[in-house]
């Protein structure tokens, strides 16, 4: 047999993922479908691709990966078929596992729909939704069903893209493979990821270099790539073993800067810019700058390419032509809030809740990071966090940060807060007694998001019109990829926020970056403090800011609108006076 030597980490890890899929809906025991769960999750881990450890016979030395999986791996990378996989989908329709992909829809309801409707794909769930004939199933009814054509409308919506962290990490590690190349002297991203989008489609790299032609060789031939989409003298494309596309560019570092500018975009953007250059009699590409007879302005740095157009340098976040270009010309573009303007973190968990270490630990991670205020907020029990904090235990937690406060002297301000859930029937799972011991609170939506409109708005208008509530957390409770954010009326709590004078949370996780930037401009714009949080649950987390930041920046935010930036004094009397 010829063996297949382009599976990709992230093709094999679908493969067991179906299995895993296929068997649930079979109602298979639990065991087995964990134990291929567990071995896509250790493909997709990989940090090789693993038809190289295959080849190696190493393939039982990675974690979760025993001899009945190592024996599949090897028939399917041997033979391209997996017998166990090809016998499975005879007993059940593989068009069943397109349906898990609908927001909540598990393997237990796809059984229901597939056994008792006949429904085996998402076109005939849609068409029995649609003319009603879900509702009559067990356990189903008219709400139910409106709840699986909403799904179905959010799966629609979905993109294929990229989160931003994820995307990020994959960077980094190309970044450094391209900085040992011979002859680069400059790597950066571009593109979406570069203007911190929250999603991104392929990455797209540029690399300053007088020998591109070393260059595309040595990208071409990087260990994880299973496929060369294009290979050119400045120019390559490829798809790595995760699945990711990446395109490389690589230019003499005197045009760098115009290719850097070109590259980042965004498409609109440049548009505006190339309008500039042709009434200055200019032409822009990614080469260089050209006058009408010919010659050449070549730029180094983005700096001279903005500068030759008459521009301040225009930050990358800022470029989708939501008016930067004008803004730039009239001398009124923001100065955007930096990471060193970021003093406090003011959304933490510690093990009083799903946090992974104590409140002293956590401080001593903040001090390491140069930040002045720290608030730690663990879940209320209203969530059904394991050991959540109670009312009876939040003096307890207070006397524990009073002595570590003590222990830590005046390198950090320690504060007690909560981040209160948002219960479905819209009460806050702590009453107002318990919410004033807290020197901040943070109220948010996790569960029932797919109320309708109405009733969901309502919820977090309570929350914001509560006078303890300081902070409304990740808004929309959206989590990227998968999982849309409640159906609110944002003028109505945009409104309501205005008036209460409470902040909005920019939450810097990758996977929440929510507020997104439309949002948040919109939020600056009505005057609402921002406040940007890692929701740190780890010593790690506190390092996922500037996700955040990025957001806040696409926004136009500057230190000022945002309340993390404001000094000890002010933060606490903007505090007290909230609570007074």
């Amino acid at each position: 047999m010829t063996p297949i030597p382009n599976i990709s980490n992230s093709q094999l890890a679908q493969v067991f993922n179906q299995v895993a899929d296929l068997l649930e809906i079979k109602g298979e025991i639990i065991y087995k479908i964990l134990a291929y769960r567990k071995a896509a999750d250790a493909f997709n881990d990989l940090d090789r691709n693993v038809h190289d450890i295959w080849q190696e016979g190493k393939l039982q030395e990675i974690p979760g990966i025993g001899k009945a999986i190592a024996e599949k791996v090897d028939e399917l990378l041997t033979t391209g078929h997996l017998s166990f996989l090809e016998k499975l989908t005879k007993e059940v329709p593989v068009s069943l596992t397109e349906i898990l992909r609908v927001p909540d829809i598990g393997p237990k309801k796809v059984a229901l729909f597939w056994k008792q409707a006949g429904i085996t794909n998402l076109d005939e769930l849609a068409s029995a939704a649609k003319a009603g004939k879900l509702r009559s199933l067990p356990g189903m009814g008219e709400k139910s069903e409106q709840k699986i054509l909403a799904g179905l409308e959010a799966l629609a919506r979905r993109s294929g893209r990229l989160p931003l962290g994820k995307a990020w990490l994959i960077y980094q590690s190309l970044s450094d493979q391209l900085s040992k190349i011979p002859g680069v002297e400059k790597v950066e991203s571009a593109g979406s990821l570069r203007r911190r989008r929250d999603t991104v489609g392929d990455l797209d790299i540029l690399v300053a270099s007088r020998q591109p032609d070393i260059v595309m060789d040595a990208f071409v031939n990087f260990p994880d790539v299973v496929r060369v989409v294009g290979h050119g003298d400045t120019k390559s494309s490829v798809e790595f073993s995760n699945g990711v596309s990446a395109q490389l560019w690589a230019h003499p570092p005197e045009r760098f800067g115009t290719a850097l500018q070109y590259a980042t975009g965004s498409k609109e953007h440049n548009v505006r810019l190339r309008e500039l250059a042709l009434k200055r009699g200019l032409s822009l590409s990614e080469h260089s700058l050209t006058r009408t007879d010919g010659s050449e302005i070549l730029c180094s740095t983005e700096e001279e390419v903005y500068a030759a157009l008459g521009l301040p340098w225009i930050p990358p976040e800022l470029r989708e032509d939501r008016g930067e270009v004008q803004a730039a010309l009239a001398g009124e573009l923001p100065l955007l809030i930096g990471m060193e303007d970021i003093i406090a973190e003011l959304h933490t968990h510690s093990n009083w809740s799903d946090g992974k270490l104590t409140i002293e630990e956590m401080a001593g991670e903040a001090i390491r990071r140069g930040l002045k205020i720290l608030a730690i907020t663990d879940h209320s029990t209203g969530l059904g966090i394991t050991g959540g904090l109670s009312v009876e235990k939040i003096p307890q937690q207070r006397r524990e940060i009073e002595a570590v406060q003590s222990k830590v002297g005046n390198k950090l301000l320690l504060l007690q807060g909560s981040e209160v859930e948002i219960m479905a029937n819209g009460e806050l799972a702590f009453p107002d007694e318990a919410l004033s011991q807290f020197d901040l609170v943070i109220a948010s939506l996790h569960i029932s998001l797919r109320q309708p409109s109405e009733k969901v708005t309502s919820r977090l208008l309570n929350a914001i019109r509560n006078p303890h509530v300081d902070i409304i957390g990740h808004p929309t409770g959206r989590l990227l990829p998968d999982r849309e954010g409640a159906d609110l009326d944002m003028d109505a709590v945009f409104q309501a926020a205005a008036e209460a004078g409470v902040a909005m949370e920019i939450n810097a996780h990758p996977s929440r970056l929510d507020l997104d930037d439309i949002n948040a401009r919109r939020a600056i714009a009505l005057g609402i403090p921002l406040s940007i949080n890692t929701d740190a649950h780890a010593s790690s987390d506190l390092d996922l800011l500037h996700f955040g930041l990025g957001i806040a920046r696409r926004s136009w935010a500057t230190a000022e609108q945002v309340i993390n930036t404001w000094p000890k004094e002010r933060l606490l009397k903007w505090l007290k006076a909230r609570h007074s």
